[in-house]
């Protein structure tokens, strides 16, 4: 079974909570607060499978949750930190945000990416000692860990992308040039998902190639079977186009190209722009009372696409269509990243749906500032480096709360308090 969309929950661990703890040993004076801090939660790591080409294996299991840090004790013992909980995804695999949909990854190349950070342990008594404050019975709860839904969706790795309609010869093209060997028998939508072969041109350059299913009219607007499939062509580099001019089911050639021209650029502008060839098929069965190829060669020549004519059950040009992929593709930029579409303050934002926050004033004129998605903003923000606080900065901005302040009457040179973080106002 292919599977090529899915959506998912991912969870990374809570932190753990820090310890209140005072020593106490015979013979051991003033053993004063030992609190051990808690364990950091663990994070949920997309990684590559570079044996996948599918997400089937996310078929029965959609929730991945990592282990949280456990809680700090006496002794000065440091809790235990969670467990990673490791995503394993095929190549290419695109991670949305299931909410806005924006991307968040493009998982095509080898890097592990971290989707949600395990949550900061809290601090144990022993942190909050001082000469003033020589027992405090207090620590500091671990912050949560990020939770998003996260929607999978699968754009194979392939150079180049055979396109047509059902029975134009695409697989056994793949199976001609390729070590691929895909189901090929005389019916339509003989492939019912796509089929990558690595098309070996010598032995220091090879490139990959995918049989698409078949594309009909209307594929775009979700008949027949090629418009679940059109997303794995939008990497490639170069568009094979295969048509069937043995004119044996009596469509018209000229017909089919202008079908599958309709449908990509339905799809997508960009799509219906990229580079192609023209294999016209099937020559070795070629009827010439019904196959106009002067009329044929016309059409092509005025669209500006290379033609050559082939036949996948003979072999014939074979190689000369291999030789003329290659020799393009080195005309033609690497296969397309996707960029995150969502800034990482916009995902300090969404990764809690409470967005709640309580503002009130003390006696003292302090703005108090409350909400549990900024508590645990401000146990992952380190205040003593620049870029970490600006990121902060740029979220209360973003998330409304610089705004919701000046509606409380928050001014120049006021005091304002985030939990442990507190600074002047400034308008």
């Amino acid at each position: 079974m292919f599977i090529d969309k899915v959506q998912i929950y991912v969870k990374a661990g809570n932190g753990g909570n820090g310890c209140v703890s005072f020593r106490r040993e015979k013979y051991v004076a003033r053993g004063g607060p030992d609190g051990g801090d808690g364990g950091r939660g663990g994070d949920v790591i997309f990684k590559i499978d570079e044996g996948a080409n599918t997400l089937l294996s996310f078929r029965y299991k959609r929730k991945f949750i990592a282990e949280p840090g456990d809680d700090g004790k006496g002794s000065k013992f440091h809790g235990k930190n969670g467990e990673d909980v490791i995503v394993l995804v095929p190549p290419g695999t695109i991670v949305r945000d299931s909410d806005s949909g924006k991307i968040l990854k493009d998982m095509s190349d080898c890097e592990p990416w971290i989707a949600c950070k395990g949550g900061r342990g809290g601090w144990g008594n022993r942190h909050f000692a001082t000469p003033t404050r020589q027992i405090p019975r207090f620590a500091k709860s671990g912050t949560k860990g990020e939770e998003k839904n996260l929607t999978l969706e699968l754009k194979i790795l392939a150079d180049v992308g055979l396109v047509g309609l059902p029975s134009a010869g695409k697989s056994s093209l793949l199976a001609a040039t390729t070590s691929a060997r895909p189901k090929i028998a005389d019916y339509h939508f003989t492939t019912l998902h796509p089929n990558l072969g690595v098309v070996n041109v010598r032995e220091d350059r090879a490139f990959v190639m995918a049989d698409i299913p078949g594309l009909i009219e209307g594929a775009a607007d979700g008949a027949g079977l090629g418009h679940d499939f059109l997303r794995h062509i939008e990497r490639c580099r170069l568009l094979v186009q295969v048509v069937d001019i043995s004119c044996a089911e009596g469509r018209d050639p000229v017909d089919d190209v202008e079908t599958i021209d309709a449908e990509l650029e339905k799809f997508s502008e960009e799509l219906f722009e990229r580079p192609r060839i023209i294999v016209a098929n099937k020559c070795d069965a070629l009827d010439e009372s019904l196959f106009d190829k002067a009329n044929f060669e016309r059409y092509i020549a005025a669209l500006g696409r290379p033609l050559i004519y082939v036949s996948a059950a003979t072999g014939e040009n074979i190689d000369e269509l291999i030789k003329m992929i290659d020799k393009k593709l080195l005309e033609l930029p690497p296969k397309i990243i996707y960029e995150p579409e969502i800034e990482p303050e916009d995902r300090a934002i969404s990764s809690s749906e409470d967005h709640e926050i309580i503002i009130h004033r003390e006696s003292d004129g302090t703005f108090i500032v409350e909400g549990e998605w900024l508590f645990n903003l401000v146990g992952q923000v380190n205040f003593n480096d620049r870029e970490s606080l600006m990121f902060f900065q740029r979220v209360l901005q973003k998330s409304g709360v610089i705004d919701k302040l000046r509606e409380a009457g928050c001014t120049d040179g006021d005091s304002v308090s985030i939990y442990d973080f507190e600074f002047d106002f400034v308008n």
